[in-house]
């Protein structure tokens, strides 16, 4: 038991680390910020672009999309961030993975967003340009509301695999909070910095995951 608590949860080892690992904790939750906002909105976008029926632009989507989920984050990370400077462009390790998650939200969004929509009898478009609503008008007012309450549950659950991703950034140098835990364990050949930021990511996301489950509870799809 001494050897799992002296390798694990040293006090005074996390303490020397704390600031370090406080400050990774406050580049993660910019990073996840940045990421939420942009990927929800832009999926939000190509459901709504993709409505308009436009069978070129439909085919774009879809294979981006089809792509985008079919591709693991981390791959595109590094392919991005070390195969760009070859064509002469040089991304910062934060918007590289600020770019690509929200890219990789933003594809799950859409899908998940176009379901939501497709489920929607053809009645409630009828009933929403019969009120003298444009296409426009309708999505925005009448159908995505109604989509996303279908939805509600995968979307958010896609939510937070999306935060939890944005470890992935400690890859291309981003000082979050598992790179500053990461750089601690080898400084100090001990776990314990380890145990505190799964102890910041648990206390991080717990928050979201109840925020999560109350949206859910109050705005989903009720049968």
């Amino acid at each position: 038991m001494e050897a799992i608590l002296g390798n694990f949860f040293d006090l005074k080892v996390i303490l020397r680390y704390l600031p370090d690992m406080l400050h990774g904790l406050l580049v993660t939750a910019e990073l996840a910020a940045a990421v939420v906002l942009t990927g929800l909105l832009a999926g939000l976008a190509l459901a709504v672009l993709r409505s308009f029926h436009l069978k070129p632009v439909n085919a774009a989507i879809i294979v981006l999309v089809d792509v985008l989920r079919a591709l693991p984050p981390l791959m595109i990370i590094v392919v991005v961030f070390f195969g760009l400077p070859y064509l002469g462009i040089r991304l910062t390790g934060f918007f590289t993975s600020w770019l690509v998650l929200s890219l990789v939200l933003a594809a799950f969004t859409e899908e998940l967003v176009w379901a939501g929509m497709a489920s929607l009898i053809k009645g409630q478009w009828e009933a929403a340009r019969s009120s003298g609503l444009t296409h426009l008008q309708a999505m925005i007012y009448v159908i995505i509301p109604q989509a996303l309450r279908r939805v509600i549950a995968p979307l958010t659950s896609r939510v937070i695999a999306t935060v939890k991703n944005t470890s992935l950034a400690s890859v291309v140098g981003v000082p979050d909070l598992l790179a500053e835990a990461s750089a601690a364990l080898g400084y100090s050949a001990n776990a314990s910095p380890m145990m505190a930021a799964a102890i910041g990511y648990v206390l991080f996301l717990l928050p979201l995951v109840a925020l999560s489950r109350y949206l859910e509870v109050r705005y989903g799809w009720k049968h």
